[in-house]
């Protein structure tokens, strides 16, 4: 009685969180043969009539493939709680990086635990093929009447948030914020979107995956430069700091009050 009961309990628990997830309509951007499939969460109420802000979220590495599916795994019902959808109505867009690609360009060493010794951003004149279709997805959403073309927001984390500081390097005049969690990349690009697009920067302490240094360094650039800029590290925190980062309650305030002029 007891199994019956707990299976029961868990296949109901399962429905519910497929349930919550489908919320994300699937979509699919083509060009010239390539796509990149994406999930996309409209406002509560949403009225086509009015204006909302764009937020792209950029998974790490293992959400990677083409399924349209994993890349809810981390983040996606943070924006689908009902508390954020009814204080921070947006239109969110979580893209799925191809498997054999990346969201920014890099290259690595890690020693024999796995642990990233080196890491190079060589931040090339064309950005990735993934993150090329991801520009054109972005163009083709800002044409739609019912986008806040001032406020286009982007997040990320571990390579994804590699692809915030890629994405923002590249096209400082669309994005209003952005938040990079757990990443990197090339520090001299801070020049590119210093004093364009606001960056609030989160990373564990104790990450084994991507130095702390990356994002420490780019708060000292960016803070040099006179961005706008806030970084938080968690002290004991390893690779998984995107669980602090969803719980900062000035997060959403502070990324939805910022505006290109």
């Amino acid at each position: 009685m007891r199994f019956i009961l707990a299976f029961i309990i868990s296949v109901l628990c399962f429905s519910l969180h497929a349930q919550d997830l489908s919320e994300y309509k699937k979509g699919k951007f083509t060009r010239q043969a390539q796509y990149l499939p994406y999930r996309i969460l409209y406002p509560l109420a949403f009225d086509p009539g009015k204006k909302y802000p764009l937020l792209i979220f950029l998974h790490g590495a293992y959400e990677k493939g083409n399924d349209n599916e994993a890349q809810l795994n981390i983040g996606g019902r943070y924006f689908l709680a009902d508390s954020n959808r009814h204080n921070f109505p947006a239109v969110i867009v979580f893209p799925q990086c191809p498997s054999n690609d990346v969201w920014a360009y890099f290259n690595a060493e890690f020693d024999s635990a796995g642990v990233l010794k080196r890491a190079i951003f060589p931040f090339r004149r064309e950005p990735t093929p993934a993150t090329s279709l991801l520009k054109q997805l972005v163009d083709s959403l800002m044409t739609l009447s019912f986008i806040d073309v001032r406020k286009i927001y982007i997040g990320g984390l571990s390579q994804g948030g590699m692809g915030v500081f890629d994405m923002v390097a590249r096209f400082p005049n669309i994005f209003a914020a952005g938040f990079p969690i757990c990443g990197a990349g090339k520090i001299s690009t801070a020049d590119k979107f210093a004093k364009q697009t606001a960056l609030w920067i989160f990373h564990g302490a104790e990450d084994d995956i991507v130095p702390v240094h990356f994002s420490r360094q780019f708060y000292q650039k960016l803070k040099k430069l006179g961005a706008d800029v806030r970084y938080t590290e968690y002290a004991g925190v390893r690779h998984e700091s995107w669980i602090n980062a969803f719980h900062e309650k000035d997060l959403l305030p502070w990324l939805f009050s910022k505006s290109k002029k």
